[in-house]
């Protein structure tokens, strides 16, 4: 499977528009000397570069070693592994024997592999990744014993034996597949009647006077002495990184040669020395597909443009590889690497097409105590990062003129993800977003609570106002609901055909990159929603292996029937589903974590992936509405056992009052007192009068917002120390002082001051594990290849300063904050563009 993906990656690497000069001037030769120089220098580089006009080399150099352990240079003659290079060299041996008239394009490969069980495939399909077979390497994994060696014999046989199914109907599409050319391999095999290997030498090398190249497998006696070793770069340090029990095969690739022997092969091309002209302007020909249409790939080359430019890469092990051919002007260039580093291929080809894309230069911070993320014990290390990611992680030495940061011997942890976040509401006029870069949060995860926006208008949000903070979504729940209901119908059930709909909407939601589904149970907009509904949605969202979070129906009165819900939702749906900003809010039920604790792990010993996110306060935010589960606002009685069950009146704040300013940051007691009547009578009223002033001022969007008390210290430390909790905010640019401090305020008071936890495992459930919980990838672990999201801090002095009084007090402690390895806190430049994605699924 990694040669597979080797193989895919070095393909698509190579896209690039073209618009390629007639001829290479000095100052591109000499661009493209400095810049491969500049990656050899800087360990990104070690290969070996030819461009040619004409037949005519005008530059040629070698860069590095052929092979580490021993120091040997490399010259220009030296013999990579071409990989996929080598399929060009397999089709010619095709074209050859239809030139004898031994065999035809159209020919069932059955006529020459009659063991093999695929009737309607052809050669040409074969050649052009068009015949639907499947990749060898993962039916050659389910049999392989540990000393087994694959041959292309042995490929033979495994698939005449298990007859693998295909992938789609033959001529339908295309689709790169390495095992096509393992078939035409043995194709030319037994037509000629030759080894591969001698057929080729004879064929192709020998004539063409091809002094470096030769076909190599493990399953031959003695290695070649020009041989390169592949390598890869881990954490600075030279790993071998070369051929493996794959590599008796051949006709994918280990055909080996250098850029002499490249250029002279490819010049070739023009005369037909070994070819009929007419044969091998097939191989540049684009197949046509069985709907007519066409896929720009021929016989081993891809077509940039037709009759005008074509290429090939290849990739395995630590060999990544380059040929094009401009045939319009006849220039060619060919880059052969064996350090697994794509760069100076990327640079080359850019080059070569009038294009002079900037490498990126590297920054290295050293001197930090790296807690990576995966909650292991910190560490002394130093980490490079490479545009906007991590390249290596380790005991790292500068490289010259590069950019250092010195850490001073802080904490270095990847950036924050806040898996549920009412953030984004606030970017559009501050998209510097300091509440949550200020807290060392890097990516917010909105749509929370069954509300939110669409995928396609989140995009188009940050495309007019780029961000400085990384965004992903969930689908609302309710925010369906509106969509296909209406607003005034939502105090009912969806129909059949509603739900439909809003299934219909969700799917491609899920494809544009929505994290999954978010209901908001316990609101006005999805409480009369049935359990039929949701689970139908989340099957939805679990088909497209998404995710379902959930404000519950209830977290106080009917917790322990909302918590039944959700495990049934996960069971029913077959999908991993994560109990939204968990929380025991009935007095009643305070001190009994550990039961309900008990209940979700009984849960996830029965199969149903439950999580849950949880925020390090013992107040809420939310609507005076939630207090009356039954939605009777007008009721006394309720309000009486909201006052005596539900929430302390006396700790809770009305952040906002519209109607009535002055009633702002007082307590439900203290505004009592002011009308001198109940706490129970004032909360009906304070509820009747923003329903009429909500109805009055339509333009008002935040009528009244209260800061309920409702849970215990007790019960928040074992909910944040359960193994399967994250952590999150709930916040947002105002309000809460969660949406300024919650992280920070676990770093500081939770984890320094009260010790509930490690610092290492706090940074797991702020990042690896935060980013596992909602299936985003590549993000939330200090690693090679992740994307550079990154927090410096003082583990001595962070702390949260936002207090009820004072929301928006920034922390203290957070030092420097990268997204995407731009720095972004402090900020440094107000001008600077803001670095902010949006991540898909």
């Amino acid at each position: 499977m990694r040669k597979y993906l080797l193989l895919l990656v070095a393909h698509a690497i190579t896209i690039f528009a073209l618009a390629q000069p007639a001829t290479f001037s000095s100052f591109q030769a000499g661009k493209l000397d400095s810049t491969l120089t500049y990656l050899y220098n800087t360990g990104r580089f070690n290969g070996t570069v030819l461009y040619a006009e004409k037949g005519k080399v005008v530059y040629k150099k070698a860069f590095g070693v052929a092979d580490f352990r021993t120091g040997e240079p490399l010259t220009t003659s030296s013999s990579f592994n071409l990989a996929s290079v080598t399929k060009q060299f397999i089709c010619a041996g095709i074209m050859i024997l239809s030139d004898r008239g031994l065999l035809q394009f159209d020919d069932p490969i059955q006529q020459y592999l009659p063991e093999l069980p695929y009737a309607t495939i052809t050669i040409r399909h074969l050649m052009t990744h068009t015949s639907g077979i499947t990749e060898y390497f993962e039916p050659f994994q389910q049999i392989r014993r540990m000393t087994d060696t694959l041959t292309n014999n042995k490929t033979l046989a495994l698939y005449a034996s298990i007859k693998p199914m295909l992938d789609f109907e033959t001529g339908t599409k295309w689709e790169y597949c390495n095992t096509n050319y393992l078939f035409l391999a043995s194709i030319i095999e037994r037509v000629s009647k030759k080894p591969l290997a001698e057929f080729l030498n004879k064929e192709i090398i020998q004539p063409l006077k091809l002094k470096d190249t030769y076909l190599y497998t493990v399953t031959m006696p003695a290695i070649p002495k020009n041989h390169v070793v592949g390598f890869r770069n881990l954490n600075g340090r030279k790993m071998v990184d070369d051929l493996g029990y794959l590599d008796g095969v051949a006709g994918d690739g280990n055909l080996y040669s250098s850029v002499e022997d490249l250029l002279k092969w490819e010049q070739q091309l023009y005369k037909s020395k070994l070819i009929k002209p007419a044969t091998i302007q097939e191989a540049f020909k684009p197949v046509k597909l069985k709907n007519d249409s066409t896929y720009p790939y021929g016989f081993g080359w891809a077509i940039d443009k037709e009759n005008e430019q074509f290429h090939h890469t290849g990739g395995w092990g630590g060999f990544l590889n380059l040929i094009c051919r401009d045939v319009k002007n006849n220039r060619t260039l060919i880059v052969l690497s064996s350090s697994s580093n794509s760069k100076g291929l990327n640079y080359a080809r850019s080059l070569f097409n009038g294009q002079d894309n900037p490498v990126p230069a590297t920054t290295l911070i050293q001197h930090v105590s790296l807690i990576d993320g995966t909650g292991t014990p910190a560490r002394n290390a130093a980490v490079r990062l490479e545009g906007d990611k991590i390249l290596a992680v380790g005991d790292l030495e500068s490289f010259p003129g590069e950019n250092v940061i010195d850490g001073g011997g802080k904490v270095l942890a990847p950036g924050f993800i806040d898996t549920h976040s009412h953030h984004r509401g606030s970017l559009r006029n501050q998209p510097a977003a300091i509440a949550t870069l200020s807290q060392g949060i890097t990516t917010i995860v909105s749509g929370q609570d069954g509300y939110g926006s669409y995928v396609d208008s989140i995009i188009a949000d940050m495309k007019a106002q780029p961000v400085a903070t990384n965004i992903a979504t969930y689908t609302g729940h309710t925010e369906l609901r509106e969509r296909v209901m209406g607003e005034g119908q939502l105090n009912r059930p969806a129909t059949e055909a509603e739900l439909e709909k809003m299934k219909a909407i969700l799917a491609d939601e899920m494809k544009k990159g929505s994290l999954g589904l978010s209901t908001g149970l316990e609101y006005a907009g999805a409480y009369f929603s049935n359990f039929h509904e949701v689970v139908e949605l989340a099957k939805v969202a679990a088909a497209a292996k998404g995710r379902y979070i959930s404000h519950m129906r209830s977290e106080d009165i009917g917790l322990e029937a909302a918590i039944d819900e959700i495990i049934s939702i996960g069971r029913e749906a077959k999908i991993p589903v994560q109990i939204s900003h968990f929380k025991i809010g009935l007095k009643d039920d305070w001190k009994t974590a550990s039961e309900l604790l008990a209940k979700l792990q009984r849960a996830r010993l029965a199969g149903v992936d439950i999580t849950a996110d949880v925020y390090p306060y013992d107040f809420w935010s939310s609507t005076l509405k939630v207090l009356f589960p039954k939605t009777d606002y007008t009721n006394l009685t309720s309000a009486e056992y909201a006052l005596e069950h539900t929430f302390d009146p006396s700790a809770s704040v009305l952040v906002t009052y519209a109607p009535v300013p002055d009633f702002q940051g007082r307590t439900i007691t203290e505004v009592a007192g002011m009308r001198q009547e109940s706490a129970a009578k004032t909360l009906v009223w304070l509820i009747a009068i923003a329903d009429e002033y909500g109805k009055t001022h339509p333009e008002v969007d935040d009528v009244e917002t209260i800061m309920g008390k409702s849970m215990t210290d007790e019960d928040v430390i074992s909910l944040l120390a359960w193994p399967n909790s994250n952590i999150c905010s709930d916040g947002s640019g105002g309000g809460h002082p969660r949406g300024h401090g919650s992280f920070t305020r676990v770093l500081g008071h939770y984890v320094r001051e009260k010790k509930i936890m490690s610092l290492e495992n706090a940074i797991y459930k702020m990042t690896a594990l935060a980013a596992e919980h909602i299936g985003i990838k590549n993000r939330g672990v200090i690693a090679a290849g992740y994307y550079a999201d990154l927090v410096l801090f003082d583990k001595n002095t962070v702390i949260d300063k936002a207090t009820i009084q004072d929301p928006k007090a920034l922390s203290e402690g957070i030092l420097t904050v990268w997204v995407n390895g731009k720095t972004v806190y402090p900020r440094p430049n107000a001008t600077e563009p803001y670095p902010g994605q949006f991540l898909k699924k």
